[in-house]
């Protein structure tokens, strides 16, 4: 028997969306639901299973990679805000030390992003042109955790707007090579252009999509592509407009437009049944620490509040193949004073964080 403290959680565990059940126990880090002998620290409320950032980035800021010790923070930032499981959307920095963390959430990387030369964030990617394409992505998928990154569009300096950044048969064999390796993809996709290309091509995941339409939108569903809005992201495209207007006047006028719609784009996509998971984007521009808030933009935009919570609880866990509050899984969970079904917002305050079954907040 290990040293760790049996640990009881009573009055609702929240297990699956129809799963409420009274009462668990966290046994040398695992969950059951068997009480097991001798005493136990009791924790009472509302349990969530740990929440899940599927788009956030460990080891970056607006600069590019940072140290240790800031992504120690960010980390921290993030759990402390009931994140135990995040989806690494990208990042040039090596997090893996974080693993051996048991007091930090764990990560499923995508490796670090890869983009078209001059064609994304300076110091973010691996900025390549279309014939290395699926060398790269092999790479990344090899280093990964079952994902790779690529940025699926950018701003085009020539066009003076958003633009597809890769070919489309150079994007068919690299998504193949992908899911030869085992891995899935994602791509980074304000616009509207790239986007028939990508899901034709067999990609697993859209991030940001704010380029979907009425078009678009039906092929997604068809084909199963999941949705990581970011809508806490979306909400600065005003002020990136206005700072690039005098330069890029169309590409502005096009933020804006994508931003007015941004609700209209997520219920419409919902509404279709295609896949919405919750994502912040944190660690470039953004703070860490935002899940809570993307939950509430999801439901400002028209999803219903229980289907909000599975984006960040029970579906983004088995989307991402990680167990919830099942018997046996790590006691990673959530406990909040009041029923957060009830109002997501209560999401903001967590009561107590349960980490491989011990309180670390």
């Amino acid at each position: 028997m290990s040293d760790r403290t049996v640990l009881h959680v009573k009055g609702r565990v929240l297990a699956g969306p129809e799963d409420v059940r009274d009462e668990l126990w966290a046994v040398d880090g695992r969950i059951t639901y068997e009480r097991p002998p001798g005493e136990a620290l009791t924790v009472t409320g509302w349990a969530l299973p740990g929440l899940v950032d599927a788009h956030c980035h460990v080891g970056l800021d607006q600069h590019g990679p940072v140290p240790d010790e800031v992504s120690e923070k960010q980390a921290l930032t993030d759990r402390d805000a009931g994140t135990l499981l995040v989806r690494d959307a990208g990042s040039p920095s090596d997090t893996r030390w974080v693993d051996d963390r048991e007091d930090l959430p764990k990560i499923i990387r995508a490796g670090r992003h890869i983009a078209r030369t001059r064609r994304y964030i300076r110091n973010y990617a691996h900025e390549i042109e279309p014939g290395d394409l699926v060398a790269y992505v092999a790479r990344e998928a090899r280093r990964g955790d079952g994902w790779v990154k690529l940025v699926g569009d950018w701003i085009d300096r020539d066009a003076g707007d958003l633009a597809p950044c890769w070919p489309r048969g150079e994007v068919e064999a690299a998504i193949a090579e992908a899911h030869r390796l085992g891995a899935r993809v994602t791509a980074h996709c304000f616009a509207e252009d790239s986007l028939r290309d990508l899901v034709e091509a067999g990609i697993d995941c859209i991030e940001h999509a704010t380029g979907l339409t009425e078009e678009t939108i039906p092929l997604f569903a068809e084909r199963g592509v999941a949705i990581v809005p970011t809508l806490v992201n979306i909400a600065t495209f005003p002020h990136m407009a206005d700072g690039g207007e005098a330069k890029f006047p169309d590409w502005a006028a096009h933020m804006r437009r994508l931003y007015e719609r941004r609700y209209d784009t997520v219920r419409s996509a919902y509404d279709a049944g295609v896949p919405v998971f919750v994502g912040t984007d944190a660690g470039g521009s953004l703070a860490h620490g935002l899940v809570a808030a993307e939950v509430a933009e999801l439901v400002k935009a028209g999803i219903p509040a229980l289907d909000a919570l599975s984006a960040t609880a029970w579906g983004a866990r088995a989307w991402l193949g990680r167990p919830a509050l099942e018997e046996g899984a790590p006691a990673d969970l959530v406990v909040y004073d009041q029923d957060p079904r009830a109002d997501v917002r209560v999401l903001a305050a967590p009561g107590r964080i349960v980490l491989n079954g011990r309180v670390v907040g």
